[in-house]
């Protein structure tokens, strides 16, 4: 079978995207994916997977949306995919609709989180609703990553067959490694008691930045360690005043690592893992920071509610607050012990929830492939 896996751009191939094209090569299908150009497509290219360049966007410009449409319906014949499968709600509704007009024999769509469920105005999370509900007309198979997110989709009758497909990581790569904490801790400058908290997100206003920053200040003795970068197609608020103020405040406490590759070795060197978003579908990071062992400091939201058991793998707090994020970190950070418990119950749950190659396997069936 020819299968055509459709996204934004290329952060997203990468990140979430890859495995199940591995997975779908791997059971002897040909696999073929259309996404906007990027820098990162060569890491996938490297691995002898075929991308195609699509002016897709993250914008509602109709012009742009037009044009990407156009370029999604000649990609499609002359491809001619016997399945397309489309991630993210713009390139989703997009790529569904280029395969429903070019006479594609299936469709399927992942939701990696509704946009309709993010703090917003009302007209903007109508219109998500709107084009969800639309795109449900255009699915055969409709996927999302979290439990709570297809319930959300048969009951706004989004689809009425809508299955959690969940997300998962590579256990052989996200893993406690002494040898790895020692290093990256060197490298950094970080004594070996330190205690560290990390934070692995593109950096925008909804991942919670403005109160972490704040919270931190409140956790004496404790390092932020910050993995990530803010996209050139990110929408929303800019950060960098919060992290401004923070370097002054905060000095050597916090250290921006930017976008790495081994974010595996910076996990392994952390004590804590925080991810105060306002808005999520099921986060990786999560994943990732749970496989390694490390507690998560999470808001009470649709995704990480789901990953974190409050008080067994970790602490829940109200989105958009600071004393409580504090009071969290500070009960992590003060005790070593608590640290240790969560950590392994994080991982015994990663595990058995969050394997990377049972999800893949799993959203494979799904898809028929």
């Amino acid at each position: 079978m020819r299968v055509l896996f459709v996204a934004n751009v290329d952060f997203s191939l990468l990140h979430f995207i890859l495995p199940l094209m591995r997975g779908a090569r791997a059971r002897g299908h040909e696999v073929l994916a259309a996404c906007a150009e990027g820098p990162l497509l060569e890491l996938v290219r490297a691995e002898g997977f075929t991308v195609l360049p699509v002016p897709l966007s993250r914008s509602l410009s109709p012009p742009a949306n037009w044009r990407a449409l156009r370029a999604l319906r000649r990609l499609m014949r002359e491809a001619r995919p016997d399945l397309v499968h489309a991630h993210f709600p713009i390139s989703g509704l997009l790529a569904r609709l280029a395969a429903r007009m070019e006479g594609v024999p299936r469709t399927a769509y992942t939701v990696h989180g509704f946009l309709f469920n993010q703090p917003g105005p009302l007209w903007r999370r109508g219109l998500s609703l709107v084009v969800e509900w639309l795109g449900g007309r255009l699915t055969d198979t409709f996927l999302t990553v979290s439990e709570e997110e297809a319930g959300d989709a048969r009951r706004l009758r989004i689809h009425r067959r809508a299955t959690a497909a969940l997300n998962g990581r590579d256990p052989l790569r996200f893993h406690p490694d002494a040898g790895a904490r020692a290093a990256v801790r060197a490298e950094l400058g970080l004594g070996a008691e330190e205690v560290v908290i990390t934070a692995v997100s593109r950096l925008v206003r909804h991942k919670g930045y403005p109160e972490l920053l704040r919270a931190v200040e409140a956790v004496p003795g404790a390092t932020l360690c910050v993995v990530g970068e803010r996209l050139s197609t990110d929408h929303g608020g800019n950060v960098e005043p919060d992290f401004e103020r923070a370097e002054r405040t905060l000095g050597r406490r916090l250290r921006r690592l930017g976008y790495r590759h081994d974010t595996e070795r910076v996990l392994a060197a952390s004590d804590i893992f925080c991810l105060p978003s306002h808005f999520e579908g099921l986060p990786m990071s999560v994943i990732e920071a749970m496989l390694t062992g490390l507690p998560v400091v999470a808001t009470d939201i649709s995704g990480p509610r789901e990953q974190v058991a409050a008080g067994e793998t970790g602490l829940l707090v109200p989105p958009g607050t600071v004393e409580p994020l504090a009071a969290a970190l500070n009960r992590l950070a003060g005790d070593a012990g608590l640290r240790g418990r969560m950590g392994e119950a994080a991982r015994a749950r990663a595990l058995a929830l969050y394997d990377e190659r049972v999800v893949v396997a799993r959203t494979l069936d799904l898809l028929g492939l």
